[in-house]
């Protein structure tokens, strides 16, 4: 039968995840012809151009816009699909499709990862409205930018790791994450932060601020486990501990057991301010935007999730 939305519009980055999103593409189109579902493909040259194909999607009257990729090309669908603070489209709805790319967005909601499953995932009417964050900072041209994350932000190492990691050769893969936060690691020191969210301010020496609108970032890492996409808060967390805490971390992050610990500040609120007496990185669903000043805010629900 098909979809209660209309067509899929299926926005497919093939070189994600080493290029096997391109190699899953027939087992896709397999699964929703067998569901009986109308579909047109659209891929992206670059990661960027999502945004632009979404939004001329939305434009010529198409409402099911699939995302086929990682955590990056997520972030473009959505930003094609947000304008001055609200949905382009009221009844457009979003369905994500990771197919073997790095894709935390959809771990929070317990969908599945492999293109079998999370193409089946595109039949039915269930969807899930969520909260985006919009992160506003200084970008690489000393201008401000301003972009829409439906997963998680950083600013600090977590950021430093994802830019470092992106400068080094992409046969490395997901080594380069690896890779990335060891060559991070021993450039990284506490430096003083100031964060205010809402009415609330705290002040000191940090690593590292995670702003999570969802839980998990690409790699596995469950970041900011006691966030909720629908629940009108961002989760903040400052890292305030020595380096070494990174490291030592890592394994309870992966898990999600990092809360409560000594060194994690939390606050929660629908504004956040983040200001360094340095640069640091400022990224957001895995892309690097610029550097702080940082101001973080909440966007309430402008984006219905296919489940």
């Amino acid at each position: 039968m098909a979809s209660p939305f209309g067509r899929l519009v299926l926005i497919v980055d093939p070189r994600a995840g080493k290029g096997q999103v391109g190699a899953e593409m027939p087992e896709v189109e397999r699964t929703v012809r067998g569901r009986g579902l109308d579909y047109r493909i659209v891929e992206v040259g670059s990661v960027e151009d999502a945004q632009r194909l979404a939004r001329e999607a939305l434009d010529g009257g198409e409402r099911f816009l699939v995302a086929v990729g990682g955590d990056d090309l997520v972030h473009f669908v959505v930003n094609g699909m947000i304008e001055i603070d609200r949905a382009v489209e009221d009844d457009a709805v979003l369905g994500v499709v990771p197919a073997g790319a790095d894709n935390g967005f959809v771990k929070t909601f317990g969908l599945p990862g492999d293109a079998t499953r999370a193409t089946g995932v595109m039949a039915g009417d269930r969807v899930f409205p969520i909260d985006v964050g919009k992160v506003t900072c200084t970008g690489p041209d000393g201008t401000e930018t301003a972009v829409y994350f439906p997963n998680v932000a950083q600013a600090g190492f977590g950021a430093a790791t994802l830019a470092r990691a992106g400068r080094l050769p992409r046969f490395l893969g997901r080594g380069r994450r690896f890779l990335g936060f060891w060559l991070s690691l021993r450039r990284s020191k506490p430096q003083p932060f100031r964060v205010q969210v809402g009415e609330k301010a705290w002040e000191g020496r940090a690593t590292n601020v995670v702003v999570g609108n969802c839980q998990y970032e690409g790699s596995g890492l469950r970041l900011s486990p006691r966030s909720w996409p629908s629940d009108g808060l961002l989760d903040v967390l400052i890292m305030s501990g020595p380096r070494s805490d990174q490291f030592t971390l890592l394994p309870l992050v992966y898990r999600g057991e990092q809360l409560p610990h000594p060194n994690i500040v939390e606050m929660k609120g629908k504004t956040v301010r983040v200001e360094t007496d340095r640069p640091v990185p400022v990224e957001a669903d895995g892309i690097v935007l610029g550097t702080p000043p940082a101001t973080f805010e909440l966007i309430r629900l402008p984006i219905r999730v296919k489940i």
